[in-house]
């Protein structure tokens, strides 16, 4: 081995990194102890100036594959070392000439018309209803929790997430709903039961329709809660709310404005949406290829300048921006964690490679927020200017109110995911 020895000697300043490759080769690099320490093989000579070349879509590809394996530590310890070393990886491998050809391809790569976008949707979300429950929450909230004393359970964070953005909604009993993106249904029923109100929900993922629509047949909640196989750029009615968590990520660079203009087309004059999404912290965000590739097909994360760009482009006030900046590096550390627990019953599933696939990017996932810039944004907006409360103690004041209302229907609501599943198996 040559290119890659050289290569690390340069880079790693923080932690230690073990390099066993063919031939007996074997190099200790770095030594700071404040960092991981790991230790890989690899099996694949190739990998030698692969890793150097493009270490984003290599790396994660050589170890789903098997051709790169960890003796010492785990595939989160060394995202981390890598990840505190990020600065000295850009100047000793590709990694900057090849983000700069991702980010000059950005737009294409996003582009996420009606077809394509549907397609994409089903390439991450009907990879099964069934692995989904096998490590999320009971309510299957697959976004990020909230955590305001950090010690929260992942139950506890994922209602709280739900308590706040109902309170920030200030809903009304017969109000209408919109959820873009509804995902499995959790938080539309949430809504429904805590404030009476109707909700619309939709996805593109006819797995995720099926189990909501399901969840609320068994709650009785039919008659006021419906969730729909419709992407968002046709929806002509108008609601008096509008939510929409985790959905942003999807929709890609080129259709930011054409979601925004949407959301203002479908809310009424005095409504009030609240659009929660992964952001990020620098200027400009370029797209990791790996999860391009094999995970989340045509995903762009915005940067708040960005969002609220076009916020301002269509019209709409900024009533209220919120940043959560280590919430979802926690929920992933949880989720991370659930993953572990079951992975045996992942590979029975589908198989080794697939499990090896979801581990690089939990693990990936959980160091972009640990890490590196990524965060999370809540940003509340409307038509008028007046269409919230003009203090913020009315989020907090809500948010109690819900924390005894709750009580009454959360374990119908998270028993309701159970059924809806064995109905669906």
């Amino acid at each position: 081995m040559k290119y890659l020895p050289a290569a690390m000697r340069r880079a790693i300043k923080v932690g230690r990194l073990t390099l066993n490759g063919p031939n007996g080769f074997s190099e200790s690099l770095g030594g700071d102890a404040q960092g991981p320490d790991v230790a890989v093989r690899l099996h694949d000579p190739a990998l030698d100036w692969k890793l150097v070349l493009n270490p984003e879509i290599n790396v994660p590809e050589a170890y789903m594959d098997g051709t790169l394996t960890i003796e010492q530590g785990s595939i989160y310890d060394l995202i981390a070392l890598a990840m505190q070393n990020y600065d000295g990886l850009q100047s000793a491998s590709g990694l900057k000439i090849s983000r700069g050809l991702t980010r000059v391809a950005k737009k294409a790569l996003t582009f996420n018309p009606v077809g394509r976008a549907s397609r994409n949707a089903r390439h991450h979300y009907d990879t099964g209803n069934a692995f989904y429950k096998l490590w999320l929450d009971e309510d299957m909230q697959y976004s990020c929790g909230y955590f305001p004393t950090g010690g929260e359970t992942l139950e506890e964070a994922q209602t709280g997430k739900k308590r706040h953005i109902a309170a920030k909604l200030g809903l009304e009993p017969g109000q209408r709903v919109l959820d873009i993106g509804c995902g499995w249904g959790g938080l539309s029923l949430y809504l429904a039961k805590l404030e009476g109100v109707e909700v619309t929900g939709i996805t593109l993922s006819p797995e995720q329709q099926t189990v909501a629509q399901a969840r609320a047949d068994a709650l009785g909640l039919s008659n006021r809660v419906r969730f729909e196989l419709v992407d968002y750029r046709h929806v002509t009615e108008r609601f008096d709310r509008i939510v929409s968590v985790g959905m942003l990520e999807h929709v890609g660079e080129a259709a930011l404005g054409t979601y925004f203009r949407r959301v203002r087309d479908c809310l009424e004059d005095e409504g009030v949406a609240l659009i929660h999404s992964i952001s990020n912290r620098a200027h400009v965000t370029t797209p990791s290829p790996f999860i391009l590739k094999h995970i989340f097909p045509g995903g762009h994360i915005p940067t708040l300048s960005e969002a609220v760009g076009h916020v301002e482009k269509a019209g709409l006030w900024v009533h209220d921006a919120e940043i959560w900046r280590l919430h979802y590096a926690r929920t992933l550390a949880h989720w991370r964690q659930r993953f572990g627990a079951v992975r045996d019953q992942v590979v029975e599933m589908y198989d080794e490679t697939f499990a090896r696939m979801w581990e690089y990017y939990l693990a990936a996932s959980e160091c972009s927020f640990r890490y590196g810039s990524n965060m999370v944004m809540q940003l509340q907006i409307g038509l008028m200017q007046d269409a919230v409360p003009l203090g913020r103690e009315y989020i907090a004041e809500r948010e109690a109110d819900y924390r005894h209302r709750e009580t009454r229907f959360l374990k119908d609501v998270h028993r309701s995911a159970d059924q809806a599943l064995k109905h669906a198996a």
